[in-house]
């Protein structure tokens, strides 16, 4: 196995707004399967889809260009455009003719800089619209009905749009009980009662999405020891893969949150991310861990690579080429965002903007 075709297993954040030398040099040679791009990264249309052009061009197999560009706070491009109504607005719409606008408004928006995967729909189900465990806002229903109704108009908009789709965050990760950007949640319901809601959903889309992140908390009726969901063959392999049916590629949530960092080391957990199942390690912020985390994949068994390697390329012979960059065509895209905006929340509510407008997030949300 060439020592640089490892690299397409990792999914990897990019430092800035412009490829510096050094890291350009590092990409290069280690030709990572994918970048994924945060507000850090955008400042302006422009020279967003020049640092894209760039990422592709010193890539030697097309890689995965991806963002999360959801609605409402969990929508990078709200820095150089307009911010697109949230999920929780569109259930409260009811609406599916608006759901589906969306959809096909943010893959023509992706499309246009050079995004080929949209780290979106969100399956998790709002419990309580109120919970403190980073989804307020991102759920598309209440219920399984609901939410495999309205992901399921956005999901079939988006990829007709030719923007592949990811559903997150497997197995059901609205009901933890804090934030995994912070620490490890542990989630003890009962199998049955997962099966009967979270897991419910996620089966219904599992021929319909294109990749699963994996989300990061302790599962007890489904993992016998206190491993996280990301990080477990029980979970992944045989429950996602096996019980569930899914085909397409696996990814972790990002590996540098605190629920792993704080109890795991680099190598380990790149072992057990691609030995659970995982295809995509995912490493958002510590780009500069990135080299050290390709070395450590070296040492995987080497069925489990090929799997991983095989289910990348299977991914990758779907993707589209973006659309050819135009910057009057940009603005009337972003014009048709103001439009859905105006739409679901109304002239006047569409016109308010709330503090974190147009900021970075200190904890951008994934």
């Amino acid at each position: 196995m060439p020592h640089s075709s490892l690299g397409q297993l990792l999914l990897t954040g990019v430092p800035g707004p412009v490829l510096d030398a050094e890291t350009a040099a590092t990409f290069r040679r280690l030709q990572p399967g994918g970048f994924i791009l945060f507000g850090r990264n955008i400042q302006t249309p422009a020279q967003l889809r020049k640092l894209i052009d760039d990422l592709r061009e010193l890539s030697a197999v097309e890689p995965i260009i991806t963002i999360d560009q959801e609605g409402g706070r969990v929508s990078r491009l709200k820095l150089v455009g307009n911010e697109p109504p949230n999920a929780n607005n569109l259930r409260d719409k009811g609406d599916l003719d608006l759901i589906r606008r969306h959809g096909a408004i943010t893959g023509r928006l992706l499309r246009m800089f050079g995004f080929n995967l949209d780290l979106c729909p969100v399956l998790d189900i709002s419990f309580d619209d109120d919970a403190d465990n980073s989804l307020r806002g991102r759920c598309y229903g209440n219920d399984v009905a609901e939410v495999v109704r309205n992901a399921g108009a956005f999901n079939d908009a988006l990829q007709g749009e030719g923007v592949l789709t990811c559903g997150k965050h497997f197995p059901g990760y609205s009901r933890a009980p804090l934030d995994a950007h912070h620490e490890l949640p542990v989630i003890a319901l009962s199998r049955a009662e997962l099966e009967a809601h979270e897991l419910a959903v996620f089966r219904a889309f599992a021929k319909k999405v294109d990749s699963m992140m994996i989300g990061h908390a302790f599962y007890p009726s489904l993992e016998s020891t206190q491993t996280p969901s990301s990080l477990s063959r029980a979970v992944i392999t045989d429950l996602l893969r096996s019980e569930q049916g899914f085909a397409g590629l696996v990814m972790t949530d990002d590996l540098d949150m605190g629920a792993i960092l704080n109890h795991y080391g680099l190598e380990e957990t790149i072992r057990l991310a691609i030995t659970a199942g995982n295809d995509l390690a995912m490493i958002c912020h510590r780009v500069n861990m990135v080299e050290e985390a390709h070395g450590h994949l070296q040492k995987v068994a080497r069925p489990e690579l090929d799997r991983a390697l095989e289910n990348v390329a299977r991914f990758k012979a779907k993707m589209v080429p973006p659309d050819a960059w135009d910057e009057a065509e940009f603005r009337r895209r972003d014009a048709e965002v103001w439009e859905l905006r105006v739409d679901v929340l109304g002239a006047e509510a569409a016109a308010q903007r709330s503090p974190e407008d147009g900021k970075r997030s200190p904890v951008e949300l994934y």
